[in-house]
């Protein structure tokens, strides 16, 4: 999947905050420890380094959202973490994104913290980001 075609399935899901753009995922896919898991009409961007993963941003288009291709996606970068050696999994959810925080608890991610007004909205309003974490052995 390109990073053009990230970028235009992230603004189709990220509609409260500022989307990524195409030179983001392209910055992104160019750093040594990143790697993307992809699908028809989605993808997962994750990081692994040092024994830990993070999910830095997981996305299906919303026509195909309700068919578990999030979860295939979750479980595809967990497998990724794994072959490169990180024993725990990271990321960061906004507290207003509840498919994605009842999927990650439905995986076994448990809360480990929050990041108060770390996420603006384009309207303005702040969102606190939830840290969640998981491990991977």
């Amino acid at each position: 999947m390109t990073p053009e075609e990230m970028a235009e399935i992230h603004a189709r899901c990220f509609t409260a905050q500022r989307p990524w753009s195409a030179d983001e995922f392209s910055a992104l896919q160019a750093s040594t420890h990143v790697f993307a898991c992809t699908r028809e009409g989605g993808f997962a961007l994750g990081r692994a380094i040092a024994g830990e993963a993070e999910l830095l941003t997981i996305a299906v288009s919303p026509e195909l959202q309700g068919r578990g291709i999030g979860r295939k996606l979750l479980e595809s970068f967990e497998e990724a973490a794994r072959r490169q050696g990180a024993l725990r999994a990271f990321l960061e959810v906004s507290e207003a994104n509840h498919p994605a925080i009842a999927l990650y608890r439905a995986c076994g991610y448990g809360e480990a913290g929050r990041r108060c007004g770390y996420y603006r909205e384009r309207d303005g309003k702040r969102m606190d980001a939830i840290l969640m974490h998981k491990q991977l052995t």
